[in-house]
């Protein structure tokens, strides 16, 4: 695995946080990455640009992920990563993130 020294760090801004729902926009520059981190609730992807994801797990493993934009995808609660722009552009997507799991 390559060791970079330093990354910029992807910007974010939470637009919802309730009890049910948090949604944040989360926006990389090249290279830019959210350091790792663990997903406590089940989350939605939506993509809001095409872009090229490298994630790195807690055993330093990587994969890749092509971004489409506006095709979203799910992920159950307990992903545990670093997510890296490894593309040539910037890119953003919107994270939502499902806190309630039962209807009241």
């Amino acid at each position: 695995m390559k060791t970079i020294a330093h990354r910029e760090q992807a910007s974010s801004t939470i637009q919802v946080d309730n009890e049910r729902v948090r949604v944040t926009e989360y926006t990389f520059e090249s290279g830019a990455e959210t350091t790792f981190h663990r997903h406590e609730w089940d989350y939605v992807v939506v993509p809001q640009t095409d872009g090229e994801l490298l994630l790195v797990d807690g055993n330093g493993n990587e994969t890749r992920a092509s971004l489409t934009s506006g095709i979203s995808y799910y992920r159950k609660a307990g992903v545990e990563h670093n997510v890296i722009n490894a593309g040539d552009q910037p890119l953003t997507f919107i994270e939502i993130e499902m806190k309630a799991h039962s209807i009241e």
